[in-house]
């Protein structure tokens, strides 16, 4: 059985890291390149971090209903393709998805037992401080995606797994618990289970939705505030 995997964040919240890491270290985890109309940034390639198409492609594929999934942002299509979760089910690996909000709810509406996991930043410093450090956007785009990432972390009590990125080593551990965890449970099997299987239980369960809500309110502070302002 394939088990797909969906993993937002808000612009900045070390998301690709963590993802590229995940895919090093879990075996048998196939990645979906999405579709984009942006054009490439700084070393980008194509078909590494996004197949880069022109708007008249793109609409020409939803058309076709290629897609999973796809939205519009900030004026540029972003989009899944369908064969990767066929080209997944025939190796018999599992699909991990590296999508915004809006992709995520339509994957999750087509797709319930989808495992859905949030990446948040420590707080709203923190998130602008790296915005600021990639050295790619100007100061109207970082504020921009400043608000943009406010609106989207609104939506977390949408996703199974909560996981805050402040320490890189601890957070890369805490996505590959979680992706084997669900592995595991989606596996059936309980007699032939290790401790150190239980250990990757529990430290995945810590990420669970209701077991983070307090951690969290910190950080939906720090955007909240900023907003008010």
């Amino acid at each position: 059985m394939t088990t797909v995997y969906i993993i937002s964040a808000p612009s900045g919240s070390g998301k690709s890291t963590l993802v590229n890491r995940a895919r090093q270290i879990v075996p048998d985890l196939d990645f979906s390149v999405s579709y984009t109309t942006r054009p490439p940034r700084g070393n980008e390639q194509n078909g590494r971090e996004y197949f880069f198409v022109s708007r008249a492609e793109f609409e020409q594929m939803i058309k076709n209903g290629d897609f999973l999934e796809y939205a519009d942002v900030f004026g540029n299509y972003y989009g899944t393709a369908k064969h990767y979760l066929e080209k997944a089910k025939q190796r018999k690996h599992d699909l991990l998805l590296d999508i915004d909000v809006q992709g995520a709810a339509q994957i999750k509406q087509k797709i319930p037992d989808a495992v859905s996991i949030f990446i948040l930043p420590p707080n709203r410093t923190e998130l602008e401080s790296r915005l600021r450090d990639r050295g790619q956007d100007s100061e109207a785009v970082i504020h921009r995606r400043l608000a943009t990432a406010t609106r989207e972390i609104e939506n977390y009590p949408k996703y199974d797994y909560i996981l805050v990125n402040d320490r890189l080593d601890d957070s890369i551990q805490a996505l590959q618990s979680i992706l084997l965890a669900e592995r595991l449970k989606h596996s059936g099997v309980r007699e032939q289970r290790s401790a150190e299987d239980d250990n990757m239980l529990a430290r995945a369960e810590r990420c669970r939705l209701n077991n983070v809500r307090e951690r969290l309110q910190p950080i939906l502070a720090s955007f909240a505030t900023t907003a008010a302002r």
